[in-house]
């Protein structure tokens, strides 16, 4: 049976560091209760978290009228869901095709045989697809599909349907992208969850290739998890202002007591110590704590996944593959590995993968 790798990811982010700006506009949102303040300021410290990217620039001050310089979001006038997706159809194609640039095909961009594209927080058609066909010089017979608002965990899922096409097909060349806009979502709330939840979130953009060439990292097998009695503790659904978020804090609690007693069919039978690398999906510290608590790891394990969580925030579909490019880069040829990412349902998707090589 043909093996199908990831031959090289790129990753692309907006230009702009909202993440400073966003602790203040969070803390205006409660101007007489100091204790809520307090503890905004405290989980925002703890949150491992330094950096989180969006197209909106700052605004100079968070307590003027909007707190973006394109006046986007206006106190007390933050835009409707469908103003949100002019946006997302003005700037995601750009984005998109400056993380496809980066992995440099050269000549090989007009070999591409099939086009994978997840997002959850952007819709629009023609789309993405399209789009990129166009900017990136692609082929216009190129097979598309679009995985769509299946959240963080989608990318597991592109990974998984680009190997079965090279699978069933050996001389296909599958780009996939991951690409996420969830600073789009913000609400003018004073509720401390729902500002909480919004404390992770950024924009960003992974590209990859996927191929039968022994190059990169062999895709070796994919398993997922429906934690029992969860379905309400990630939701994403539409709303007339923007997509709502619900993300309880119990995730972390039920993804630890799922992960302590189910890594026998994640890992088809291998033993946790042969796991050299653990990509794990960073959808916040408490459930990068989780996991290192529920497979007894050791804190250098997930050092990958807490550098992407520091340097970029929560990018939903895009963060694990944004994880795998930072360990693809120290990998040694040989080592096997584990990702894994969580989403609404709840449902942990993973993958087992090796370093191509001895």
């Amino acid at each position: 049976m043909t093996t199908a790798y990831i031959n090289r990811i790129a990753t692309a982010v907006p230009p702009h560091d909202i993440h400073e700006t966003f602790i203040r506009f969070a803390e205006s949102m409660f101007p007489q209760d100091r204790g809520r303040v307090a503890l905004f300021r405290r989980m925002a410290a703890k949150s491992g978290i330094a950096h989180r990217y969006s197209f909106l620039a700052p605004a100079e001050s968070c307590n003027g009228p909007s707190i973006d310089r394109d006046r986007f979001y206006m106190r007390g006038a933050f835009p409707s869901t469908a103003q949100r997706m002019r946006y997302f159809e003005r700037h995601a194609p750009g984005l998109a095709a400056r993380a496809v640039e980066r992995l440099e095909l050269g000549d090989e961009r007009g070999k591409v045989t099939h086009l994978l594209i997840s997002c959850c927080t952007g819709l629009s058609s023609p789309g993405l697809d399209l789009e990129l066909i166009a900017r990136c010089g692609l082929s216009p017979h190129v097979e598309r599909s679009v995985i769509g608002f299946m959240g963080c965990y989608a990318a597991i899922n592109t990974f998984k349907l680009a190997r079965h096409i090279v699978r069933s097909e050996p001389k296909a060349r599958v780009l996939a992208v991951n690409l996420e806009m969830c600073t789009l979502h913000l609400k003018e709330t004073a509720d401390i969850e729902t500002i909480l939840s919004f404390l992770l979130w950024g924009d960003g953009c992974a590209a990859s290739l996927i191929t039968a060439e022994q190059e990169g990292l062999a895709l070796e097998g994919f398993h997922a998890v429906l934690l029992p009695e969860s379905r309400d503790l990630i939701t994403w659904n539409i709303g007339d202002a923007g997509f709502d978020m619900v993300l309880s804090g119990q995730v972390p609690a039920a993804i630890q007591t799922a992960l302590t007693s189910g890594t026998g069919g994640i890992l088809n039978g291998t033993p946790l110590a042969a796991i050299d690398l653990w990509a794990v999906h960073p959808g916040g510290r408490t459930v990068l704590d989780a996991v290192e608590r529920a497979l007894a790891l050791d804190p250098a394990r997930l050092a990958a996944s807490r550098g992407v969580l520091r340097d970029y925030g929560n990018m939903s579909s895009a963060t694990v593959t944004f994880v795998l490019a930072e360990m693809a880069r120290s990998a040694r040829p040989g080592e096997t590995g584990c990702a894994m990412s969580f989403g609404p349902g709840l449902v942990a998707e993973t993958m087992r993968f090796r370093v191509h090589g001895a």
